[in-house]
Order: structure tokens, then sequence, then C-alpha cells
């Protein structure tokens, strides 16, 4: 396939000489505006990256949404179906924020039309799917991104340092919570996400792919599993138009919540020397905890120190180390230049970046990818490695047995 056509281009005239790459965004709910929000802003976060984003074009099925996100934010064209993006020659890179249930179809029709694709997790309904867009994308020898936003969050940037120069000694455990209320009203619509058809797995893929993620970025592979789920609202109303969101729909007809609510997973990871060697873990994660509002976290403990991070203090990692063991004392840094990409935010320690930074740090690693050719951040085999483990809880609730996220064994 000739790409040429279909990469970014030069334009006279164009600040610092960055070439321009057309940009379409698929699906434009909630995700769709922070994608097309962070393209807005690399510019002026990192002036050095080698392609300068431009609006192209916006699909949404949902009539006089596209028209909207158009005249909002300035793209140049405004569609129904997604099938003209991937056939619109201007369009070089596209965001997926669709419903689950289409990102199979959308991907691999995206890549084979030469587009380098910034797909949301999970990535499909099922390992398969997640395999099946990374093959298409490939085989077309383009660049991904995957929206694991949280790994890149500067304060577990200094902790997954931390943990690899051995200042937590031997990793041993690891606690990953994500706990959220957003579907804990009992008048929450019944969406496509709690649909098997069309949502896949509930909080697996909402959720725990996000703790997967963070757990193979900060400790390493997942070896086996064993893993318990709930479903504690059983029955939700349909909706009786488009939503956005976590919408409600009280009073409308009921129907059955066919995902999981709820997960508690045990972990055992591959031991791979160095500091890792075989730790253990344990990943409980919610979409119904009434009282939490994205408690999201995790607890790394050695045989020497520990870390602790809680996204809603997103900027502050707990620290415990040194030679004491018993009775050490726990110190809290708070992130500033030098820990990640915070310098490309603010100047100095302590002031605060927000979640939709860190879609700009998503940004900045997909288009950094397609600029150099080498990938950059989370991409889509990171995404079939979090599909593979929550695949593997699937079959572990069921079965009750310990699992292996790779051959299901």
């Amino acid at each position: 396939m000739d790409r040429s056509k279909n990469g970014p281009r030069k334009r006279n005239g164009n600040t610092m000489g960055r070439a321009v790459t057309g940009v379409a965004v698929v699906g434009f709910g909630w995700m769709g505006r922070a994608h097309t929000q962070a393209y807005a802003r690399l510019g002026h976060h990192f002036p050095e990256l080698g392609v300068r984003p431009e609006l192209v074009a916006v699909a949404d099925e949902v009539p006089g949404r596209a028209e909207e996100a158009a005249e909002r934010y300035g793209f140049a064209t405004a569609v129904r179906d997604w099938r003209e993006v991937a056939a619109d020659p201007r369009v070089h890179v596209v965001s997926i924020t669709a419903p689950n249930f289409l990102h199979r179809e959308i991907g691999v029709a995206m890549a084979r039309a030469g587009k380098h694709i910034w797909i949301e997790k999970p990535v499909g309904l099922t390992t398969d799917d997640a395999q099946a867009v990374a093959d298409a994308v490939a085989e077309a020898g383009l660049q991904s991104a995957v929206g694991f936003n949280y790994r890149h969050a500067p304060a577990v940037s200094a902790a997954r340092e931390m943990i690899a120069a051995g200042e937590l000694g031997t990793v041993t455990h690891v606690r990953i919570r994500l706990f959220s209320d957003y579907a804990a009203h009992p008048e929450s619509a019944l969406t496509w996400r709690y649909e098997r058809e069309r949502g896949g797995s509930g909080v697996l893929g909402d959720l725990a792919s996000h703790g997967v993620d963070l757990a193979r970025h900060l400790v390493g592979e997942i070896e086996s599993l064993t893993a318990d789920t709930a479903i504690f609202l059983t029955q939700r109303a349909r909706p009786t138009g488009a939503t956005s969101g976590h919408a409600r729909a009280g009073g409308g007809e009921m129907g059955p919540v066919e995902n999981e609510d709820y997960v508690s997973c045990l972990l055992r990871f591959s031991p791979t020397g160095g500091a890792l060697t075989g730790a253990r873990g344990v990943l409980e994660a919610s979409r119904v905890s009434v009282g939490e509002q994205n408690n999201y976290g995790f607890e790394i403990h050695g045989t020497k120190g520990a870390v602790f991070w809680d996204f809603r203090r997103m900027n502050e990692l707990g620290v415990s180390t040194g030679g004491a063991y018993q009775d050490q004392s726990v110190s809290t840094v708070y992130v500033g230049p030098g820990h990640g990409l915070y310098a490309a935010f603010q100047p100095g320690s302590a002031v605060a970046m927000g979640y939709d930074d860190l879609k700009v740090i998503e940004a900045y690693h997909f288009l950094r990818s397609v600029a150099e050719g080498t990938p950059h951040g989370a991409t889509l085999a990171d995404a079939v490695h979090s599909a593979a483990a929550l695949d593997a809880m699937a079959r572990s609730a069921e079965t009750g047995s310990w699992v292996s996220p790779d051959t299901g064994r």
C-alpha cells in the first residue's frame, strides 16, 4: 500500500517548519472531546514536536453531534458515517473514541486505509478484537496509541524509575484499586456499556483494563491470576434517545445488566530478575462504589521500601525508602520538572496537573511516533496484553481457577 499521499505534509510558512498532519475523530462523546482538546493543546506544551495537527474531520452517527463538534472546535468536515473518514485523503491520523463494539471494524478499516490510530481502551470486546486491530496496523506499517493515560502521570513515571533502579529492593506485592460511582445510581441508563454484545465486559473493560496496564507498566508481566466478579444492580432503565457519558433514564422500560459491576483479582507476576522476582498482587475495581469518585491508585511494596499513589492527588507520590525496614517513615514527594513530562506543563514543583494533561501527553507520544516512525507510549501491543488479562479474569470468574492470560490454562 502506498501511503505517501496519506502522510504528514509540509506547508509553506508553517510554524518552525513542522509538517501538518490531518486529524479525524470518530465518536464524539466525552472521550472524543478529550482527544480533540489534547490535539489543540499540543503546540502549547510540545512546540518541538515535528508535526502539527490540523482538525480535518469528525464523525458521529447521532444527528447533529458532529456538526456541533465542528462548529465548536473547528473541524473542516462533519459526517455521520465513519467510512467517509477512512476514504478522506486529507486524514492521516484518527482518534477512535466510539463504543467498544465498533473498535474492531473501525480500527481495521482505518489501518487498511493507511491511517495511524489513537484508540481508546479496551480496544474491542475481546483479545481477538484487540489483536485484529494490532495486526492490521502492523501489516500497514503504521503507528498506534491506546488510551492508558494513568501511566503518563509524572508521579507514576517517578515510581517506575524508582522500581527499575532497585530503590524499593525486590518488589514483593502490589495493590491496585479503581473504585468509582459512575454506575452507582439505580436510574443510570441501560446504555451499550451494560450489554455483552456491544459493551463486552463491564468494569473489566472500563476500569480494570487501566489496572492491568499499571500493573504491567510498573511491576511486569502477569503470569497467572484468579478472579471473582459480581453484578450488584441487575436491572436498569432503557434510554429513549441518544446518550452521552453516564446518563440517567428513570422511568424507562427496565432491562437486564449483562456485564459485571465489580471484580477482585489475585495476581502472580512473572519472575524476571532484578527488582522483580515473582511478586504477588491484588487488583480490585468497581463502578458502583457509592462514596467513591475516581478513587484510583496503587501501593507497591518491596524488601527495602514502598511507593503509594492516589489519582485524586495525582501530583504526589508517597515514598518510603532507606535502610530502616521497621518503623520506616513515608515522605510525600511533590512531582516537578524532572519527573516524566511534567516540565512541559509547569515550571516548578507542586503546581498541579490534571486529567486532561495526561491526554495531551498521550497525543504527544502518538504524534511523535508518527513523526519518527518509532513507537512511544502505550501501543496496541499493550492493549492486547491487557485484553488477554481481562479475558483470563472472566474465565477465572466462571471456573474459580487460576488462569494464564496468555494461554487460558
